[in-house]
Parts: structure tokens; sequence; C-alpha cells
């Protein structure tokens, strides 16, 4: 695969080139947001993979742009920023996954297989009409409507209502979003699930009835009406 690597640690940087091409990838390595984005956007990359603080543009505005542009190019971040809001923040720049420094090299390589594959190693799936009350999404053109109102989420938000929606009236749990929606082992000891939730609620529920992602005290969470 073909792999962009953006990280202004120079040290960082080689090492992580060197590992990616270890693992048989093709690395094309930069050291600057402005330049990281001008290659994605004009080059064919199966992933790019950047820090989040970077010179001439940061890695979240980056990231914005290239998902705009091109929505199924996968992105990981790389950053020291740990808490919770830093992650909300990438995963609202359109981030796939996001790995915090220092990280275990194993880690850092699964992550890259797991984008890999779940971009462009799977078979594309069929896009499809979800309808659940008067809430619709359709997968194809990535758009949500309640009633006849058309709703903007993020990325994540759309795939954490898409996973709602493929199973309506079933209790999910945090640990279930988790790993189904981000792919990756959240601390669901932080408010991390709630925070998204409550995004979702207040884009699709708030202004209409009835209202639909509803809590199970000590269990999770379930689309109903």
């Amino acid at each position: 695969m073909n792999i962009l690597l953006i990280e202004d640690d120079v040290r960082l940087n080689h090492n992580l080139q060197r590992l990616l091409e270890e693992a048989s990838h093709q690395v094309t390595a930069v050291f600057d947001g402005k330049s990281g984005c001008a290659l994605a956007l004009n080059m064919p990359f199966d992933l790019v993979i950047t820090d989040v603080m970077l010179p001439k543009m940061d890695g979240k505005e980056m990231c914005l742009q290239i998902k705009k542009h091109k929505p199924n190019l996968p992105v990981l971040m790389l950053t020291a920023l740990g808490s919770t809001d830093n992650k909300i923040d990438g995963f609202h720049a359109g981030a796939d996954d996001y790995l915090v420094k220092p990280f275990e090299i194993r880690e850092f390589i699964a992550r890259v297989h797991v984008l890999l594959k779940r971009y462009h190693l799977n078979t594309p799936p069929t896009p499809q009409l979800f309808t659940y009350a008067n809430l619709s999404m359709n997968t194809a053109t990535k758009q949500v409507w309640r009633s006849q109102t058309e709703i903007t989420l993020t990325p994540k938000e759309f795939n954490l209502l898409r996973y709602f929606m493929e199973h309506p009236e079933r209790v999910l749990d945090r640990t279930e979003i988790a790993t189904k929606v981000w792919d990756t082992h959240i601390d669901t000891g932080t408010n991390f699930i709630d925070v998204y939730i409550n995004y979702l609620r207040n884009k699709i529920d708030k202004d209409y009835e009835p209202k639909l992602i509803h809590t199970k005290t000590g269990m999770g969470f379930i689309l109903k009406h």
C-alpha cells in the first residue's frame, strides 16, 4: 500500500517510515502540514498518517481538507494530546483512528493494517437506505433526514447513527459501540461515548418527535420510538 506520513519530529518520522517499509508498504514522508495536504489531495495514497501539531498547517485542518475532497481516504492521527476533548476534536476533523504518543510499535502497525483492510481490502458494502420512524439514512450519499429535513453529521456521528439504525430496538453497551463504530479500544471509563451520543441527540432528536435515542441506565443506549 502507498502511505503518506506527515510527522515533524525527524527521528520519529524516519523510524515510522522504516517500520512501514519493513511491513512492505511504500512510504512518502514529509515534515509539515501544508506539504502533506498538497500531496494527499493530488497524489493517490491508500492511507495518511499524520501528527496533530505540525508547522504551516496543523493535522486537524489538514484532515478536514482531505476528507472534504477525498472522504474515502483513511487518516490515522498521532499525537501527544490524549484527553477526551482532543480525541473528539480529531474525530470531528474526520480522523478514522487516533493513536496517543508514546505508543507500542505493534499497536501502531496493527492500527495501520486495520485501516487499510477496512478501506481497501474488503469488498465495498452495497449502498443502503435505512429508515426508522421518520429518520432516514442513505449510506451511499452519506445523507440523513429527519422527516423532510436534511441533517448534517460528522463522519463519526454518521457511523454511530448508522450502527444504531443497523441494530434498532436493541440495547448497545459502550464497549460494543467503541469497538464496532471506532474499531478500536476506547477507555469506556471516560465519557467519550456519552459525549458523542449527546452530539447525535442534539442533531436528530432535540427538535423532533418522537425521541429515538434512549439511555438504559447501567446498560447502554437503544434506538426506539
